[in-house]
């Protein structure tokens, strides 16, 4: 099962003129993978006629939804972006309710709550997020929120406001809404990944496009993910495309910042990033998009930098420790130097327990944090003045 998912994936990466360069085997699933994707076309358009025409109803909560998703699967920050959103929300006095659908062992739940254990953030995981969010909104109430979003100060209600309104909840975080349409969200952010903004253009299982690209125009925010890996020119050409679908929308540049590196067995621990310089790395993941990570580790300023790529939300087993193993006494005999494995923090939230039991080789991980660049005459500020501006717009 994970080399035919290895196989989807490699196919919904490749551009239709590199088709002829795939092996046989890849391009005999085309015609399948092809009719599957015009399935999914019509089932998405009928789903979403169901939902204009109000056959099918969207739920509406007792308190604002910012919905975070994005149009195609994987590597798009939409887990750091909903991080970053929550803590605003925390610092102006708004305790946010973050739905997680926790898919495959909710990994992005688990390093959110890591993240974010020290503020007044709540977090609820389910597939059926109406329900979760439901059994929250019993259990700790719903807050007004007028007088904190016309507030200009920060106002943590976790470090400095009364009790109770630390418990009440203000506003509901999406994480992964963008095809959820039966919530009715006040606000839709579309996360674009720069590096691939829109795959092969094909829909899933062709490509990787989970919807068709005149979805953004239900955006109110576009945000381009891992813009400093990108060259200026193809940065244009992504502004240009999502302008001419939703001319109107406002477009922020943002990127995965690396903090400090944490030893598996000891998860407290902060170790500068100037560690990996001259070193001979392993980088194994199972995240959506693994060249935005390799990209990043190959800046801190590594002697080499090899990779191990499982699908995404692959959950690391013994056998996949003793291909690191082997990999790991290639390099060794190559470069004659100890060599580190790193893995992302979603690689270690998803397996922590085997990771921590590995014993004859260093595991590390990388901590990164969202960072909204400046593009044009648009900054972190601006992006912050967009959201409540839409927040409290009728």
């Amino acid at each position: 099962m994970e080399k035919l998912r290895a196989t989807v994936a490699q196919i919904a990466a490749t551009p239709d003129k590199r088709l002829p360069e795939l092996p046989v085997l890849h391009r005999s699933l085309l015609p399948f993978l092809s009719l599957a994707s015009c399935f999914y076309r019509l089932c998405l358009y009928l789903r979403r006629r169901l939902y204009l025409s109000a056959l099918l109803r969207c739920r509406r909560f007792p308190v604002p939804v910012i919905s975070v998703g994005n149009l195609t699967w994987g590597g798009n920050g939409k887990t750091p972006m909903v991080e970053f959103i929550a803590r605003y929300l925390d610092e102006l006095g708004i305790p946010p309710l973050i739905l997680s659908r926790g898919y495959a062992g909710g990994d992005e739940a688990k390093m959110l709550q890591r993240h974010l254990s020290k503020t007044s953030v709540k977090i609820g995981v389910g597939a059926n997020r109406s329900a979760a969010a439901a059994e929250m909104f019993e259990r700790y109430g719903c807050m007004e929120l007028g007088s904190a979003l016309y507030s200009e100060a920060p106002l943590s209600p976790f470090k400095s406001g009364p009790h109770l309104r630390t418990e009440m909840i203000g506003i509901v975080i999406l994480d992964d809404g963008m095809q959820h349409w039966s919530l009715f969200r006040k606000v839709e952010v579309v996360m674009i990944n720069g590096l691939s903004p829109w795959g092969n253009n094909h829909l899933i299982p062709r490509g990787s496009l989970r919807e068709p690209l005149d979805a953004l125009c239900r955006a109110h925010i576009g945000v381009i993910h891992h813009a400093d890996l990108v060259s200026s020119t193809r940065l244009k050409n992504i502004v240009s495309t999502v302008q001419k679908i939703h001319p109107s929308l406002p477009i922020f540049f943002s990127r995965l910042s690396p903090m400090f590196l944490f030893e598996v067995k000891n998860p407290r621990s902060k170790l500068p990033l100037g560690l990996a310089i001259n070193m001979v790395i392993l980088c194994v993941s199972a995240i959506g998009f693994p060249d935005a990570f390799i990209r990043g580790i190959e800046e801190l300023g590594p002697l080499h930098v090899d990779r191990l790529d499982f699908s995404d939300h692959h959950s690391i087993e013994l056998n996949d420790i003793n291909l690191i193993r082997k990999i790991l006494t290639r390099l060794h005999i190559r470069f004659g130097v100890k060599v580190i494995v790193l893995v992302t923090e979603k690689d270690y939230d998803r397996d922590p327990n085997i990771l921590r039991e590995v014993d004859d080789f260093q595991i590390m991980v990388l901590c990164s944090s969202l960072q909204i660049m400046p593009f044009e005459d648009r900054t972190e500020e601006d992006f912050r003045m967009n959201l409540k501006k839409l927040l409290l717009s009728t």
